[in-house]
């Protein structure tokens, strides 16, 4: 009798030392599958702001897209980083450069230049060419790029050593970026095939996206507005710089754009609408095809005559803004054919403290055309090279503007055509 009850004893703790046993691995299991599942949620997000949001839903059928999220889930994803190179590789098929996941620093350092501070870097805005490589758009004024010579056009090849290739537009971007003080080498190529290499140094570059000045010569008096970004204060700081210039009775408005390569589009657009007296802005088309047109209030800011100038560096909210002054034969458009980026992203927070750009419509000027990889060509094409100082003394462009502007001032019928000045000329005119 006793060795039955021990024996059913020793069974029950057996039993109740096993079902201990199996709580605890299960807890453990528990635990490691919720560790788990904040990673994967990240990917799972990312995937569904893409799906809710992408401008052309029809790509989703070409590439598979419900199923590159299963197999994107089905990889090991134990760590955030784990989940920001999953969902690289999740939108890779999209080919779109301009949707793309942002890291924590990358993701705070947008917002912040969103809003128009100071950033620590070496002043390069990127994209990608039709070859997925990483291309310079501009350069930001003052910044260590700009002193380095490096211009639109010129290709990064290698970061610190690392293909740009292999990094991608993103990681190229974030590793460009760092603290004061430290060191990064670059290695370019030059639209005429030249290779070469160039260490810079990361500061903090002043944004200061609005500039403005006032030029006067024997005859005129014309403002001068230069604008490196659309940040969110940009609008407002536009407004007050153009209330400036009237109180010092400029006749005139010389709007610089070159090397803008966007920002806020919002910004861009509500600019726009201080220069337009109830006018079509721009025309967006979203996923559905649905085209919206934005159109001008009726009070200004400014009302005289303009010329406009841009360079291969003009891009995006940027050319919104020029491509609404010209349709709307507002403002004569001077320089380059502009960089060509036609498209809208929306920034979206992804967990608490990362982000996903999201390209979520494309653009048409108000006569309907589209701009994507092709641009905008300007009214009177300028073959002169351009001042390390925009804006300066030795500006020859800021000086060909201000010809053209003292001829509409004094309604003389000059074609745009025949102000065809040489480097000669320029200079004899400067003095």
């Amino acid at each position: 009798m006793n060795s039955s009850f021990n024996k059913l004893l020793t069974f029950k703790n057996l039993i109740t030392a096993s079902m201990i046993i199996v709580f605890s691995i299960n807890l453990l299991l528990m635990e490691r599958v919720d560790a788990l599942s904040d990673s994967r949620q990240l990917v799972l997000d990312a995937w569904t702001l893409v799906n809710e949001g992408f401008y052309d839903p029809e790509k989703f059928d070409e590439i598979q897209w419900k199923r590159i999220r299963q197999k994107t889930l089905q990889k090991q994803i134990e760590t955030s980083e784990e989940a920001y190179s999953a969902i690289e590789d999740m939108l890779r098929p999209l080919d779109d450069p301009y949707t793309r996941v942002l890291r924590p620093k990358d993701y705070e350092l947008l917002k912040s230049s969103n809003f128009g501070s100071e950033i620590n870097g070496v002043g390069l805005q990127l994209g990608e060419d039709d070859n997925n490589k990483v291309k310079v758009i501009s350069t930001l004024g003052g910044s260590p790029a700009e002193e380095a010579g490096i211009v639109s056009g010129d290709i990064i090849e290698t970061v610190d050593g690392i293909s740009s290739e292999k990094l991608g537009l993103a990681s190229t971007a974030s590793k460009l970026r760092g603290e004061s003080g430290t060191k990064v080498l670059v290695e370019l190529s030059t639209e005429s095939g030249e290779i070469r290499e160039v260490d810079l140094e990361r500061r903090s570059v002043d944004l200061r996206p609005v500039r403005t000045k006032r030029l006067r010569d024997d005859s005129h008096t014309i403002g001068y507005l230069r604008i490196t970004q659309f940040s969110e204060s940009v609008p407002k700081k536009v407004e007050e710089a153009l209330q400036e210039l009237k109180e010092k009775e400029v006749e005139g408005l010389i709007l610089d754009l070159r090397n803008n390569s966007g920002g806020l589009v919002s910004s861009g657009i509500a600019v726009a609408d201080t220069l337009l007296s109830e006018k079509p802005v721009v025309e967006t088309k979203d996923r559905n095809g649905i085209k919206d047109a934005i159109i001008s209030q009726k009070e200004t800011s400014f009302d005289g005559p303009m010329v406009t100038l841009v360079n291969k560096g003009t891009a995006s909210a940027s050319e919104i803004l020029a491509g609404s002054l010209k349709d709307n034969e507002r403002s004569i458009l001077m320089g380059e054919q502009t960089y060509g980026k036609g498209l809208i992203q929306s920034l979206k927070s992804l967990g608490e403290d990362s982000g996903i750009a999201i390209t979520v419509a494309s653009y048409l000027t108000p006569d309907g055309n589209n701009i994507q990889g092709q641009g905008i060509t300007p009214d009177k094409l300028l073959e002169l090279p351009e001042a390390s100082d925009f804006g300066s003394t030795d500006d020859k462009w800021v000086r060909n503007a201000e010809l053209l502007l003292g001829s509409l001032l004094e309604k003389e019928e000059v074609p745009v055509q025949t102000i065809d000045l040489n480097n000669e000329e320029i200079k004899s005119l400067n003095g």
